[in-house]
């Protein structure tokens, strides 16, 4: 998506979104502001950042705003055990399917480069399998795929509440971020 801009035309390069936790402590509606992103072997510094003093002022009740890397898959992280095994290997705070592919733009195409998630569902969880069979390839939910496995295994509906619960978090957490991403004193972004 980012290839259909003219980098001369861009001030600097974004990510935001929502995020799988890898770090523990870290809750649904938690916000990431990244400090690098990292790929296989590739890494990518954050050089835009949020000050102390606009971390505290991000109006997100009893949610935290931390510092941390960001590990760049291509495919969702759903089992807690691959979770852990990811931090361990990256030491990154959370994991995307986003990040890396704009922080590799940005590199490219010497932008400067920022990414703030909130974690989804943790690392503590995993996500169920009926929830990540649903995501279609541009991120959307198979709602009919949702229906159909909840008829054949009305069990499931507990585990996917929850998965709906911990996204709405995060969304509003994302909500109270809205003002640093959208004309902010640090971040702007541009409207895809």
């Amino acid at each position: 998506m980012l290839t259909v801009f003219d980098p001369s035309t861009i001030r600097g390069v974004i990510s935001f979104g929502v995020a799988g936790g890898l770090d523990p402590s870290l809750k649904s509606g938690d916000v990431v502001v990244a400090t690098e992103v990292m790929a296989g072997d590739a890494r990518w510094l954050a050089g835009l950042s949020l000050s102390e003093d606009q971390i505290a002022g991000i109006a997100l009740g009893r949610r935290r705003v931390v510092r941390g890397g960001l590990a760049g898959v291509e495919e969702v992280v759903a089992g807690q055990s691959c979770k852990a095994a990811l931090r361990s290997v990256t030491g990154a705070a959370a994991v995307d399917m986003e990040s890396h592919i704009a922080a590799a733009y940005a590199a490219e195409n010497d932008l400067p480069f920022a990414a703030l998630r909130v974690i989804s569902d943790p690392a503590t969880r995993a996500l169920p399998a009926l929830a990540r069979n649903a995501i279609k390839p541009n991120g959307d939910i198979d709602l009919r795929m949702i229906f159909q496995g909840l008829v054949r295994n009305p069990r499931s509906l507990r585990a996917l509440v929850s998965t709906g619960i911990d996204f709405n978090r995060a969304l509003k957490s994302l909500r109270g971020c809205r003002g640093f991403l959208l004309g902010g004193e640090v971040l702007v972004s541009a409207e895809i």
